[in-house]
């Protein structure tokens, strides 16, 4: 900060507490090292009789960070008393990024044997199966008989099938991928692909090629790979221009005799 800009701050803050320079960088150094605290950098208001001293941080490895001294004062006395001191960092200062929650964090293949990752009870991608059915073919009293026999207490929703499709439709088994933009058919006419069933079969199959890069896995019908079932090597029937040998051993050499 700026001299002048030094001063209009200081104009803005208590003048006693404004002057208290001298206590606030005694508060900071009754925690760390002297050679940790810099010079003094501004004086700012933080409330009625309130005011934060800024001195620069000269830690290693806290560039861009300050330390920050609050002083204030009782109304009817000039005595100064320290409220807290932190060490806070600036507009440069290297920061750690936003914390977010480990299961926000989980990607595939980060769980190993023994991890467990239970759904949360409000998950909106599940519904008890008795609320929601694998499509509009399926009449209550067939859905219903099928989740009996297999035990699912809960079911896949609308909005969890909407976000798997997005999921594996924008992945690396889209269409939109290199691999996909560069194949000679797509996975919906290849002789490879297995069905699903359910609503999500009309976009996805199951690639049972052991030769290709997606054996096993999700692929969109729209997908492709160079092991399309149709592939085909076409050889070219004209003759291949070669360039220009380097050392010619087939001309005669003409050479001139005196």
């Amino acid at each position: 900060m700026s001299a002048a800009a030094n001063d209009d701050a200081r104009a803005s803050v208590d003048p006693v507490l404004a002057a208290a320079v001298d206590v606030a960088r005694a508060a900071v150094l009754d925690g760390t090292e002297a050679t940790a605290v810099g010079e003094h950098r501004e004086v700012r208001a933080a409330g009625p009789l309130l005011a934060t001293h800024v001195f620069a941080c000269l830690l290693p490895g806290y560039r861009g960070w300050y330390w920050a001294a609050d002083v204030t004062r009782a109304p009817d006395s000039e005595q100064v008393t320290v409220n807290d001191v932190v060490l806070l960092p600036g507009d440069e200062a290297i920061v750690a990024p936003a914390w977010k929650p480990y299961k926000d964090r989980i990607r595939p293949g980060d769980l190993g044997p023994g991890d467990l990752l239970p759904p949360e009870e409000d998950d909106v991608r599940l519904v008890p199966s008795w609320t929601a059915g694998d499509g509009e073919e399926q009449t209550p009293d067939r859905y219903f008989a099928r989740e009996v026999g297999l035990g699912r207490r809960v079911v896949l929703s609308l909005e969890g099938r909407v976000q798997a499709a997005d999921r594996w439709y924008a992945g690396e088994q889209g269409p939109d991928v290199p691999l996909a933009q560069q194949a000679p058919g797509v996975c919906g006419g290849c002789g490879f692909l297995v069905s699903l069933a359910g609503p999500l079969s009309s976009s996805f199959g199951v690639c049972a090629n052991g030769q290709a890069n997606d054996d096993g896995r999700v692929v969109a019908l729209s997908h492709g790979c160079g092991a399309h079932s149709g592939a085909t090597v076409r050889r070219s029937t004209s003759a291949q221009a070669l360039p220009d040998p380097v050392l010619d051993t087939t001309t005669p050499d003409v050479v001139e005799l005196d």
